[in-house]
């Protein structure tokens, strides 16, 4: 059994293809890096694996649990999402009431825009406070979350997806917008959930290959709906594989677990 598995899945919206004939598969416990230019179905097979959409055609399995099949809001507690295109939260309203950066992380044991305070008790309130800690975010639980850096709240989104303890972590371009000390906190915090969760997979989601953690051990390249080349990171992201992808003869160095790309 996988944590994700699809196959032959085609997505179609509007007449327009999204996604043609995908076959993919996530073990429990990898940590997956999907790569590929504007466009590439990227986003679209992450809502899939997420339990977000269904697909036109093909079969999707997540957690042992085919979509179609299943209560997909409940299947989605079991899901963490942080996805920098798009809100998960209402955070105009938690800025409005000055709600700190512990609140946030609070609501996603219930999965609600604004804190359900009677659903939230001692080993609650720790958890998030653990889970900042972990994140880098220690001393940030006080500080209304309004406050809060780009780089900051970027972290306190993924300890907010954690608090349901979730088996599988979905980041969709978890960097943009963040400048370069930011992006290395948070690659830093990632890689850190990996070390010290070993039963966790994720999937983390990025145009450019100097993001993609060192804890990733396994990548896909997608280029115009469809899978270019997928298995372990070392062997899938090679210069002729991501010349491929993204259409630009790339010289690929691999230093000290992490990725860089430059033309060549």
């Amino acid at each position: 059994m996988h944590a994700v598995e699809v196959q032959g899945v085609t997505v179609r919206v509007t007449g327009k293809t999204l996604l043609s004939d995908v076959d993919w598969q996530v073990g429990y416990g990898e940590h997956w890096a999907v790569l590929g230019p504007n466009g590439a179905g990227k986003t679209t097979l992450l809502s899939l694996a997420a339990a977000v959409r269904h697909p036109t055609r093909g079969t999707v399995s997540v957690l042992g649990h085919r979509l179609g099949r299943v209560d997909m809001r409940e299947l989605r507690r079991h899901v963490g999402l942080v996805a920098a295109s798009q809100r998960l939260i209402d955070e105009e309203l938690l800025e409005e009431e000055g709600a700190t950066a512990h609140t946030v992380v609070l609501t996603g044991h219930t999965g609600t825009s604004a804190p359900l305070w009677d659903r939230y008790g001692p080993a609650e309130r720790e958890r998030a406070h653990r889970l900042l800690a972990d994140l880098g975010c220690k001393d940030l639980a006080d500080r209304p979350f309004r406050v809060c850096s780009q780089g900051e709240r970027a972290r306190i989104r993924v300890a907010r997806a954690l608090m349901p303890e979730p088996a599988l972590l979905f980041l969709d371009e978890p960097y943009a917008g963040l400048d370069l000390p930011a992006r290395e906190d948070l690659i830093e915090a990632v890689e850190e959930l990996a070390r010290t969760r070993p039963v966790l997979t994720t999937v983390t989601v990025t145009h450019h290959l100097e993001e993609i953690p060192a804890t990733t051990t396994h990548a896909l390249l997608m280029r115009e709906g469809r899978v270019l080349a997928a298995g372990p990171a070392t062997q899938v992201l090679t210069s002729a594989n991501l010349s491929q992808c993204f259409g630009r003869p790339l010289r690929i160095d691999h230093h000290d677990g992490r990725w860089y790309a430059r033309r060549a």
